[in-house]
C-alpha cells in the first residue's frame, strides 16, 4: 500500500517534467546513511541511456554537486537521504521543502533545508524530499537488509513512473 501511494504522489510531483536530476546523499561508512549512494550506483544503471533523467550521487557533501545538478538544467529534483521520522523502518515519505526542518534528516556537513534554499536562489525547478527511515547509522556498520529492500523498491518504482511518463 505504501509503494502505491508513494507512485501516485511521484506522479502528482513529476507532472510537467523536462528533465529531471535525482541526487542522492549519503554516507556508505554510515550503516543505513549508505542509502544514497546505494542508490545511486543501481539506479544510474537503468537510466543510463537517458537525456531526461540524470543521477548525482551527493554523498556526505551534496552541496559540492550544486553547479553539477544547475548544469543539468532540470525542471524537477527529488533528493534522497535517510530521515529520522520517527517511522517504521525503511517507511518512505515525500517531504515537502517546508517541512523538512522538523525532522531530523541527516548527518551531513549542510542541513538539506539550506541546500534546498540555496538551490531555489540559483535556479528554476520544483524540488522535494524523498526521504527513508533508518535503523541504523553508526559508523561501521552495514546497511541493513531492510533499506536495501527500500532501495530496490524505490528502484523499481522509480523505474515504473519514468517508463510511464517516457523519461527512460
Amino acid at each position: 500500500m505504501v509503494w502505491i501511494i508513494l507512485e501516485q504522489k511521484l506522479k502528482i510531483f513529476l507532472k510537467g517534467c523536462e528533465k529531471l536530476v535525482i541526487m542522492s546523499i549519503g554516507n556508505e561508512l554510515r550503516g543505513d546513511d549508505g542509502l544514497g549512494p546505494l542508490f545511486a550506483k543501481k539506479f544510474s544503471k537503468i537510466i543510463e541511456n537517458s537525456q531526461y533523467v540524470a543521477v548525482i550521487d551527493g554523498g556526505m557533501v551534496p552541496e559540492n554537486f550544486t553547479s553539477t545538478l544547475r548544469d543539468e538544467k532540470p525542471s524537477h529534483v527529488i533528493l534522497i537521504d535517510v530521515v529520522e521520522m520517527d517511522e517504521t523502518l525503511g517507511q518512505t515519505e515525500f517531504i515537502e521543502k517546508e517541512r523538512i526542518e522538523e525532522y531530523n534528516v541527516s548527518t551531513h556537513s549542510m542541513p538539506i533545508s539550506f541546500l534546498i534554499k540555496y538551490l531555489e536562489t540559483t535556479a528554476s525547478f520544483k524540488i522535494i524530499l524523498l526521504g527513508i527511515q533508518p535503523k541504523s547509522m553508526i559508523l561501521g556498520d552495514e546497511i541493513s537488509p531492510e533499506i536495501e529492500k527500500s532501495v530496490n523498491n524505490l528502484n523499481n518504482t522509480f523505474k515504473k513512473i519514468l517508463m510511464e511518463l517516457k523519461l527512460i
